[in-house]
């Protein structure tokens, strides 16, 4: 099984390598020192599992676990930390595990057992759509990923266009694009469109345009884009 070990102390870090070299059936892929770098390398190395440190600089370990609950398939958790007060709130997250530093190598062993078990239910669970939050008329709403067309980066925001309006999110392109790979596909440094969306490509004179099922306006597409886009509709 492949581990992820995230945690912004070194030494804690190697720690729990150690302890994990000793358990059979378990493998570190990669660490990270903070949510964003794990949130990289989760997308890279696809874990099974995460060793989650809470208290980080930035992003916490807790929002980190409460956001990769969006992906198809996220990986399981076992929060590792020196903070037994965060235990309540941490379990809304839907860990394998909450275990305390120290950590003992019968302790780690004891929640490993416990993923065996979870990572499977993980991997055959219904899959549930990816939402998006935002705000309309004061009033906080979600909408699920697959009845967005496309995304435009305009200015400082990001405009979200679905087929019976659009919505202000608080998402950059690039965070979108890594929490949902399999879903959206850049055409351009300011677009990026729902692939299970996509009709055609058109070009003329050198220009180069995308059409969308369900859109009446076509979208323009960057040189560099152009390739990638044709490999999809072919």
């Amino acid at each position: 099984m492949k581990v992820l070990i995230v945690d912004d102390e070194p030494l804690a870090r190697a720690r729990l390598q150690r302890l994990l070299s000793q358990q059979s059936g378990f493998s570190c892929v990669g660490e990270a020192a903070t949510a964003e770098q794990a949130l990289t390398l989760i997308h890279s190395l696809q874990p099974d599992l995460l060793l989650l440190d809470i208290a980080m600089p930035g992003h916490d370990g807790i929002s980190l676990a409460t956001e990769i609950l969006k992906l198809p398939t996220p990986p399981a958790v076992i929060f590792v930390t020196a903070h037994p007060q965060h235990a309540l709130e941490a379990y809304n997250a839907s860990p394998a595990d909450y275990v305390l530093k120290p950590v003992s190598p019968e302790r780690l062993r004891q929640a490993l057992d416990r993923v065996g078990t979870q990572t499977r239910a993980h991997l055959e669970r219904k899959i549930v759509e990816p939402k998006l939050s935002y705000v309309l008329a004061g009033v906080r709403r979600q909408l699920e990923l697959k009845d967005v067309l496309f995304f435009s980066a305009e200015d400082k925001y990001v405009r979200m266009v679905f087929q019976t309006g659009e919505a202000v999110i608080e998402q950059s392109l690039v965070q979108l694009l890594q929490l949902y790979p399999e879903q959206l596909l850049r055409i351009h440094r300011s677009t990026l469109i729902n692939k299970a969306y996509l009709s055609r490509l058109v070009s003329s004179q050198g220009k180069h345009w995308v059409v969308l099922n369900g859109w009446s306006e076509k979208l323009e597409v960057s040189r560099r884009e152009v390739v990638n886009i044709r490999s999809r509709i072919c």
